[in-house]
């Protein structure tokens, strides 16, 4: 298997239309119709400060990360999926770290994210890269969903 490499996404880049073809499939494919971005997601792609990084192995996207900066201090990341038979390889690690350090050339001071608690491989992710658990909000993804608010301070980094 090759070496993944990881590109931020712009209208400029190779294959662009392809790529995102293929994260709209994954979208659909990983995330309940709710929680998906599918069929708005090129109204995404195109609001003003935010950001797709994506990894690939020859070719074949093998996940992303969206996140946006709302605010001059602020960064939110969005979404960050990897396929499942890429999961548990270093690939999601890989491109929160790229992501988190795009933010950090920003002079980003704070950067939050939600996750359903009981996605518990996520949440352990997270914490090893220096996220908190901020708060616990209940129902946040639906009535019998909830979500940690998770923050990275870089000046407590």
């Amino acid at each position: 298997m090759g070496i993944p490499t990881i590109t931020e996404l712009t209208r400029d880049s190779k294959n662009y239309g392809n790529i995102v073809e293929e994260m709209v499939r994954i979208e659909k494919k990983v995330f309940p119709k709710h929680e998906s971005l599918a069929r708005s997601f090129q109204d995404e792609l195109r609001k003003k400060n935010y950001g797709v990084l994506y990894s690939q192995i020859e070719g074949e996207l093998v996940g992303y990360v969206m996140y946006s900066w709302p605010s001059c201090l602020l960064a939110s990341i969005n979404k960050l999926v990897v396929k499942d038979n890429y999961r548990r390889q270093g690939h999601g690690e890989a491109l929160l770290r790229a992501a988190i350090e795009k933010c950090r050339t920003r002079n980003i001071e704070r950067i939050c994210l939600h996750v359903d608690p009981l996605r518990t491989s996520a949440v352990s992710l997270y914490q090893k890269l220096g996220f908190k658990i901020d708060v616990l909000i209940e129902c946040y993804y639906s009535t019998d969903r909830n979500a940690y608010r998770m923050y990275l301070d870089f000046n407590d980094a």
